[in-house]
């Protein structure tokens, strides 16, 4: 919860309908419109020199980045946000905000695979090294944190595979020796889980997912506590982070329906996870909203709700019976990113990837997102495709 000028408490779905919105300031049009430039001119000498008026130039801020910001500020809770030009790119820039040539990062096993590239190929070019853990280490964290280590990476639940991370447990390791915590918070969005109120100092999200909405624009969001900000503020204006006018709107176009389409999606989600649990063609499924999934006491106690996206493994199958379930899909898109209307499904195999823990199913493994339309009709497409794998055999 927060509070308006008033003092009254404003609930989640008051926040994003009403959060970063100035009608009056826009001539009485409900939307902030978008403002579109580069050049922002000063009417007098004095104030050029001095830099002395609100926005200076298109790349630092507009009006419309400004709306956005201010929203997932309140949102999360945060002293200072920046957006980004997609969710990676807010996530290299979260991490180069606090890195320098020596230091060492502690990155969770289970990150979002392109997380991983950018350690690998560019922070190691840099002389910073990365230290991959036990998704599951909780506390035990501790004893992976020497000197040299500068920041904590975590994504709860972790990308593809759902590991649910002990986040006040990490925090509490890591605030012990005084190091900074980040966490790509995507999954959940600070609707369902406020990271920086559990002691994350920078909460990152692939706006790109959730908060867009509708699969047409990329954006990313870092939203940092006080003593992070000003680390994030100097980096980003120093890398020239600037989100595009169409992109930002669009982003705030999708904010104002997030919390009724995340309620659809963890409804839908959950009703597609339980039907699939019982499917004899399913070996498991991740998805810690169920009372079976390991991780699901994490997040009972830490997180306010689950979102459309998990996984399942199937048991083993031909190649030729998972292209068959896969190629004639009706409402089920094979298609990389997540968090729009429509669902999507892609098999992962991530057991090359993997460095601290080991992936080992015997059947493959698919991603799926549930999106907004008739579980009924979403069910019927799987059962189709279960039955065009039967067919085509093991």
């Amino acid at each position: 919860m927060s509070k308006n000028e008033k003092g009254r408490v404003r609930g989640p779905a008051t926040r994003v309908t009403h959060s970063g919105r100035e009608p009056l300031a826009q001539h009485g049009f409900v939307n902030t419109p978008v403002y579109r430039g580069s050049t922002v001119l000063f009417p007098t000498y004095d104030k050029l020199v001095a830099y002395d008026q609100r926005y200076t130039y298109g790349r630092n801020t507009t009006p419309t980045t400004d709306a956005l910001c201010e929203a997932i500020g309140e949102l999360e809770g945060a002293a200072f946000t920046v957006l980004a030009t997609s969710g990676l790119h807010a996530v290299s820039t979260a991490i180069l905000s606090f890195v320098e040539a020596g230091d060492e990062i502690l990155m969770t096993d289970s990150v979002y695979f392109p997380t991983r590239r950018f350690c690998d190929q560019v922070l190691a070019r840099m002389g910073v090294k990365t230290i991959y853990y036990d998704p599951l280490i909780g506390g035990g964290i501790s004893e992976l944190i020497c000197d040299k280590t500068r920041l904590v990476f975590t994504e709860s639940p972790g990308s593809q595979t759902f590991e649910m991370q002990d986040i006040p447990a990490i925090v509490a390791a890591a605030r012990a020796r005084e190091k900074w915590v980040l966490m790509d918070n995507t999954w959940a969005t600070p609707l369902y889980f406020r990271a920086l109120d559990h002691g994350v100092d920078v909460s990152i999200q692939s706006a790109t997912k959730y908060i867009v909405g509708h699969a047409d624009a990329l954006l990313g969001t870092i939203a940092a506590n006080a003593r992070a900000a000003p680390h994030v503020k100097r980096t980003s204006i120093a890398l020239g982070n600037s989100a595009g006018s169409e992109e930002t709107f669009l982003g705030l176009r999708g904010l104002r329906t997030l919390d009724v389409r995340l309620e659809r999606h963890q409804r839908s989600g959950l009703e597609m996870a339980n039907w699939l649990k019982a499917r004899e063609e399913v070996a498991e499924v991740l998805h810690p909203g169920l009372p079976d999934c390991p991780g699901h006491d994490i997040w009972k106690r830490d997180f306010l709700g689950a979102s459309g996206l998990f996984s399942i493994v199937l048991k083993p199958v031909s190649q030729a019976g998972l292209a068959a379930l896969l190629d004639h899909l009706k409402f089920f898109g094979m298609g990389f990113s997540w968090g729009g209307y429509e669902s999507l499904v892609v098999p992962f195999e991530c057991s090359n990837t993997r460095t601290a823990t080991a992936w080992k199913r015997d059947g493959p493994a698919l991603r799926l997102h549930i999106g907004l339309e008739d579980v009924a009709d979403l069910k019927a497409d799987l059962e189709a495709g279960f039955a065009r794998m039967a067919a085509a055999g093991s």
